[in-house]
């Protein structure tokens, strides 16, 4: 079935590649930011999901088209696509050009960040272990050394991450009884690795979500939903111990995949704020002019049907308060710890784990 979505996604690729291709190369500013508009017209996937409901992708035409202009600077043409991109309020959809990267970041810088780089530091300690991308160590700060819990900080999807990385970190903390999983501010990358790095912490398949990819230009041309499996590894060191995922409103794109993989996994509780999202597999294209548009081609919904583009919510909803951080305290790593100990006697019992 994955070979169908990946074969599926390629035609697609070709195809609209083929259509994309520039005769000639156009720096004429109203001739670019048509064929802009008209792209993402054509491809994007969350028109529904991101406009406001008054207004449509045509009214945000002709809200940025009186600023286009005959013999405009490379600086201004670039200013007023980035606005246009921006209406989608999608972090996947970027400008790209040799003097700047357009973006949008308002998912993320509009709500409390719940995340500190100095606290963080202090929970791994001064003689944790580095594999790869990841950090980790046994939690002592703030008298928690009895807790014999494990803390490992993954902080992006495009670090390197590989099997030996989390065999070697887990079967060193393979002591503690539980373990904390903090992804918050993890802007995303590869989804191969959220792939690779959910596989650790599952005994059996499992299906995640659906998913689903543009086929046609209307707004609502759409493939079937095709499900999202999970497969388990086939040697390696599982955890099945009781783990806490923390999240944040930066965890975004790849890391958004992996907190739908991990949600629903009978050991994972998942602790912190919303994820900022970020469901859709982005695709590229050339502008006549030469630069770059990237954008959301697909969709992807969890198992209640969902869709996580604007973002997954965590089974308990925890902020990072200043009263503790002034005294040294990441509220949410508390949290996480309090609430193993709570549930971990029952759980030694019975051998299941109440959310």
């Amino acid at each position: 079935m994955k070979a169908k979505i990946i074969a599926s996604l390629l035609i697609g690729l070709l195809v609209f590649s083929g259509c994309s291709v520039r005769e000639d190369f156009s720096a004429d500013p109203l001739h670019n930011y048509n064929v802009l508009w008209e792209t993402l017209d054509k491809h994007y996937s969350f028109f529904d999901l991101k406009l406001p409901k008054d207004s449509s992708w045509r009214d945000m035409y002709h809200k940025h088209l009186p600023k286009i202009r005959r013999g405009m600077t490379n600086d201004s043409l670039f200013l007023v696509m980035t606005e246009l991109m921006s209406e989608l309020k999608d972090g996947h959809v970027n400008l790209i050009t040799p003097f700047d990267y357009g973006r949008y970041w308002n998912w993320q810088t509009d709500y409390p960040s719940n995340f500190s780089s100095d606290l963080v530091s202090r929970y791994l300690g001064d003689k944790y272990r580095i594999a790869g991308g990841l950090r980790y160590s046994m939690i002592e700060h703030n008298d928690h050394v009895h807790d014999s819990i494990g803390y490992l900080r993954f902080s992006s999807f495009a670090s390197s991450l590989s099997s030996s990385n989390l065999n070697a970190s887990l079967s060193r903390l393979s002591k503690c009884r539980a373990l904390i999983v903090d992804i918050r501010s993890n802007g995303g990358g590869n989804v191969s690795t959220s792939d690779l790095f959910a596989r650790y912490f599952m005994r059996e398949a499992r299906t995640v979500g659906t998913t689903r990819h543009k086929i046609g230009p209307g707004h609502q041309d759409f493939s079937s939903p095709t499900p999202i499996h999970l497969a388990p590894l086939q040697s390696g060191v599982v955890w099945l111990k009781p783990v806490v995922l923390l999240t944040n409103r930066g965890v975004y794109s790849a890391a958004n995949d992996f907190t739908l993989k991990m949600k629903g996994l009978p050991l994972v509780t998942v602790v912190g704020d919303r994820t900022g999202g970020g469901g859709g597999l982005p695709m590229s294209s050339e502008l006549p002019n030469g630069w770059g548009i990237r954008f959301s081609s697909t969709q992807t919904f969890d198992m209640e049907g969902n869709n996580i583009e604007l973002g997954i919510a965590p089974d308990y909803q925890v902020a990072l308060r200043r009263e503790d951080i002034a005294q040294g305290r990441d509220t949410m790593i508390e949290y996480a710890i309090d609430y193993i100990n709570e549930r971990y006697k029952e759980f030694r019992k019975t051998k299941k784990w109440r959310k």
